[in-house]
């Protein structure tokens, strides 16, 4: 008998990028405990691609809006590895819009609006990235 049941993709890992311990702190636990994600965690830009050329990855979530470099510079940074130019990038945004034409130029796959719901973050990201759960037999 095959029974649909609802499967965490474990084998996808996420690199965080935030410069907020407090976000960082909670998107991490969320995209690991509720989405059964690994996650590199980095708490700048800078860091981000330090630990982009020691990590394997499956995409990329960061905020906006951090300090020292700007996130569409970093993008354009991982977009000119061919290792990483069809990683998908999640944007964490404190805006409320921004223009299609830059998401579509730096090839953003959707972006979350913050504040954003924790109980929900892991699923947001998983339909944004088009992760699915899968079924399996029982």
């Amino acid at each position: 008998m095959i029974t649909i049941k609802e499967v965490n993709i474990t084998s996808k890992t996420i690199l965080l990028i935030d410069d907020e311990v407090s976000v960082r702190e909670i998107v991490g636990l969320c995209l690991k405990d509720l989405g059964g994600w690994d996650v590199v965690i980095a708490d700048s830009l800078l860091d981000g691609l330090q630990k982009a050329e020691l990590f394997k990855f499956d995409a990329v979530v960061l905020d906006l809006s951090i300090h020292a470099m700007n996130s569409f510079r970093f993008i354009d940074k991982l977009r000119n590895n061919p290792q990483f130019q069809a990683v998908p990038a999640v944007l964490l945004s404190a805006t409320r819009w921004i223009d299609p034409q830059i998401l579509q130029r730096y090839q953003i796959a959707g972006v979350i609006l913050k504040p954003f719901d924790p109980v929900t973050l892991s699923c947001d990201i998983a339909a944004i990235l088009g992760w699915k759960s899968m079924p399996i037999d029982d």
